[in-house]
């Protein structure tokens, strides 16, 4: 029997509102050409496909992210086999624009994950056979308003649809000074709530704790670690490959560009689990890479495609966020207002939801041989007609986006060289 070996290209969210196959430069189509060229490609969808079907959600992770069914098309000429569904705009138009999405996946034929009408469904794993063997892709999300997480069916009731969830729990660690602090100010205000249940003082609705690691620490939610668990030891069961996808924005209090604790103590336990690889995104810009036990996990690969300043339409709560009037406003007016403030045009790390990176992997056996990182420039600068469709990065982006991935890396141990544009990681 021939040893199993497959090649994967991975990239990060894609928010694609625009056609993609008109364009047509040769570096463009290269890289179009080598995502196509894979074994299996993999994005992060992170748009609603549907016609308005259903009602804009009180609460959204920013943009209403809804783009036309027509985009599935472009996906697919990208080459694109597979697609994670789980983030905090899953369900930015209720549940008929969630459900909408997923009729849309279906009859299109492309795989999917982390939705569904159920939470049994949500975390089902995806199958996909390729030429280098059955892929499994299991997809969650860590940052999603509340009425986006899917609920159980019990025999006498009907499950709630959403996505696969991987919630946290927060404790702040303090001096005991600083509990006695808190149970003085809780007296002064006689708030009934604020108690001690045991080693805690639940002070606000937050955990705090007397301990020596001062500080924010994040854990993952038990019943979330093992119900995912499960999904990946069912899924090692019945696949060659085995993907994990996690959409997740939390970030350390002191480094928000370091992983949060939780997101660390679930990757490192996927992999512990049959995972082959531990696709992260979220935050929309990169974070470090991991290699555990021959696998890699990679915490944030930022954005791929960006394009969520041409949504058609936006509801009324979208333009009050921007100080404009609800019934008078046009999608331009709040795009504009939003590039005056929005992290993601001003401030000193604007440019960094701009540049990212995608991994060609390919393993043998069970191990990685070859991780490639390719560097891609999404244009900031350009007008927003053409902004946020990947292109390769240029020379110096390339150098900005090896600097960044090396630094973040760092606490990993994982080394990266470059060689003629490109990123090697040692393995």
């Amino acid at each position: 029997m021939h040893m199993k070996k497959i090649s994967i290209v991975a990239t990060g969210d894609s928010i694609l509102t625009m056609r993609q196959s008109v364009h047509s430069e040769p570096e463009y189509l290269k890289m179009v050409e080598r995502i196509r060229s894979t074994d299996l490609a993999y994005t992060n969808l992170e748009v609603v496909l549907c016609e308005y079907e259903g009602y804009p959600a009180a609460e959204s992770g920013g943009t209403y992210m809804r783009a036309d069914p027509a985009m599935i098309d472009e996906y697919k000429w990208m080459g694109f086999d597979i697609v994670s569904t789980a983030n905090n705009h899953s369900l930015d138009y209720m549940y008929g624009g969630l459900l909408a999405t997923m009729r849309i996946l279906k009859e299109a034929g492309m795989p999917y994950s982390g939705t569904g009408r159920n939470l049994a469904e949500a975390r089902e794993p995806a199958y996909i056979e390729t030429r280098g063997g059955r892929v499994a892709l299991i997809s969650a999300a860590s940052s999603f308003p509340s009425h986006g997480r899917a609920g159980s069916a019990r025999r006498d009731m009907h499950g709630r649809p959403g996505l696969n969830p991987l919630r946290h729990e927060t404790q702040y660690v303090v001096s005991k000074g600083s509990i006695e602090t808190l149970k003085c100010v809780a007296e002064e205000l006689s708030l009934r709530r604020s108690q001690s249940t045991g080693d805690a003082y639940n002070f606000l609705r937050n955990k705090f704790v007397v301990g020596d690691e001062i500080g924010v620490h994040t854990t993952p939610n038990e019943d979330d670690v093992e119900g995912n668990l499960e999904a990946i030891r069912n899924a090692v069961r019945q696949a060659d490959w085995v993907l994990f996808s996690l959409h997740g924005h939390e970030g350390r209090e002191e480094d928000n560009f370091r992983p949060a604790e939780f997101i660390e103590e679930f990757a490192r336990k996927s992999i512990d689990a049959g995972v082959h690889a531990f696709i992260g995104h979220g935050p929309h810009f990169m974070k470090g890479i991991e290699i555990r036990d021959g696998k890699p996990i990679f915490y944030s690969l930022g954005n791929f495609i960006y394009q969520n300043m041409t949504v058609t339409k936006m509801p009324a709560e979208f333009y009050e966020r921007y100080g404009l009037d609800r019934y008078a406003g046009t999608p331009p007016d709040a795009y504009d207002a939003r590039s005056k403030t929005h992290h993601s045009y001003a401030g000193p790390h604007a440019y960094e939801r701009w540049i990212s990176f995608y991994p060609s992997m390919v393993f043998e056996g069970d191990q990685l041989t070859t991780l490639k990182l390719y560097p891609v420039d999404l244009g900031l600068s350009r007008p927003r007609s053409q902004r946020g469709r990947p292109i390769p990065a240029n020379p110096d982006q390339a150098k900005k986006i090896f600097k960044i991935l090396k630094e973040r890396s760092e606490p990993y141990g994982t080394k990266i060289k470059v060689e003629k544009g490109v990123g090697i990681v040692s393995l």
